[in-house]
């Protein structure tokens, strides 16, 4: 259940708000809106991350909305290319987890837990097609998410291509995996991508990663929950990287 106190109703509400910079996690436009205020909230979207959705008027059935309402983000996101820099800086190993396709808050709360716990340096995920930090998210996570940095970018090819550009090893998740996880090198910079279960990691970004790898299978299910996959990968790169 969302709060009311993470939502913004009203085109004008919503348009002050995106000048205003603050944190929005995604946006929920009547399909049919046509107003000239409207068009001035659309000029307002124009060079941000903000998702958004056109929705029937009942998705957004309150008082005063206007056919426009915003989810306000819990937590500040960051991005990959000032993240990288100031780790490098630091004298630090980096280690990120990037979310191609995930949308189960749960599972993201989850991922995030495991990636506090185990020192991972950032949580990365797309703009579009994703997860956000939202209040479900929030709770799950354990707190997790109050601390650790979230990325989250508009082009993951670009973001991958960014990241080896800049020395990190990218291995994928997948069951197309040429060889066991417990065999890629998870020692320097790197960065673990892990897919939706229906779709997996998609081929775009697979082209852009150096290592393939997948968890044995050894039950009659063929796939792990993403978060328990992402965990197993997780712990893996810490046993390599604290030997």
């Amino acid at each position: 259940m969302v709060d009311k106190s993470e939502m913004i109703f009203g085109v004008r509400a919503v348009i002050e708000a995106i000048q205003a910079g603050k944190e929005i996690d995604k946006i929920l436009v009547k399909k049919d809106i046509q107003s000239d205020l409207s068009k001035e909230l659309f000029a307002a979207l124009k060079g941000t991350l903000i998702p958004v959705q056109r929705v029937p008027v009942e998705r957004i059935n309150r008082k005063n909305h206007q056919g426009v309402i915003a989810f306000i983000s819990s937590v500040t996101y960051q991005k990959t290319e000032d993240l990288v820099p100031f780790l490098f800086e630091e004298g630090k190993n980096p280690l990120f987890v990037m979310l191609d396709g995930v949308t189960d808050v749960r599972n993201f709360g989850a991922i995030a837990r495991t990636c506090e716990c185990a020192a991972v340096d950032a949580v990365i995920i797309p703009a579009k097609g994703s997860v956000t930090v939202n209040a479900d998210a929030m709770k799950t996570s354990a707190g997790a998410l109050h601390v650790l940095p979230v990325c989250r970018e508009q082009n993951l090819k670009v973001t991958l291509q960014y990241l080896k550009d800049s020395g990190f090893r990218i291995v994928a998740a997948t069951e197309k995996g040429d060889y066991d996880y417990t065999k890629a090198d998870y020692t320097g910079p790197m960065c673990i991508i892990m897919g939706a279960e229906d779709k997996g990691v998609s081929y775009e970004n697979l082209a852009l990663c150096d290592e393939w790898v997948k968890i044995p299978m050894l039950g009659t299910i063929e796939s792990l929950n993403v978060s328990v996959a992402a965990g197993i990968l997780i712990y893996e790169a810490v046993k390599q990287r604290t030997n």
